[in-house]
């Protein structure tokens, strides 16, 4: 599976962005995907995820309340609409899919990756 993230770039504090995701290699129908983030020096962590089905999402703290993880499964495209942005926000954005795990936030446990987008907030 290859995941192709697109949508990154940079926005002011406030604004909104929406990030894609397009698998290729099997059937995208077939995959839980999620969102995770990573600073330079920092861990990757966890941001939103969603279900094969779309029945259920599951968003990080930081984010919540601002954002929405979405699916197209005619498409093969998830997004993820990040609203009221703030500096800290600031980070690399990565698509994961996995085909057993919906809702893990722990990197380790998602299976296939994307090489990441680039989103930056300036205050």
């Amino acid at each position: 599976v290859q995941l192709i993230e697109s949508g990154g770039g940079l926005v002011q504090a406030v604004a909104s962005l929406r990030l894609s995701c397009t698998p290729t290699g099997r059937p995208f129908s077939d995959l839980n995907m999620a969102w995770f983030r990573q600073v330079p020096g920092k861990w990757r962590t966890f941001v939103a995820s969603i279900d094969k089905n779309s029945r259920g999402t599951f968003y990080a703290h930081s984010v919540k309340g601002r954002s929405t993880v979405s699916r197209d499964n005619s498409k093969n495209t998830m997004s993820l609409d990040l609203n009221s942005l703030k500096p800290e926000d600031t980070a690399i954005y990565y698509c994961a899919a996995d085909y057993t795990r919906s809702f893990a936030q722990s990197p380790d446990l998602w299976d296939y990756w994307g090489q990441g987008t680039q989103v930056t907030v300036s205050s």
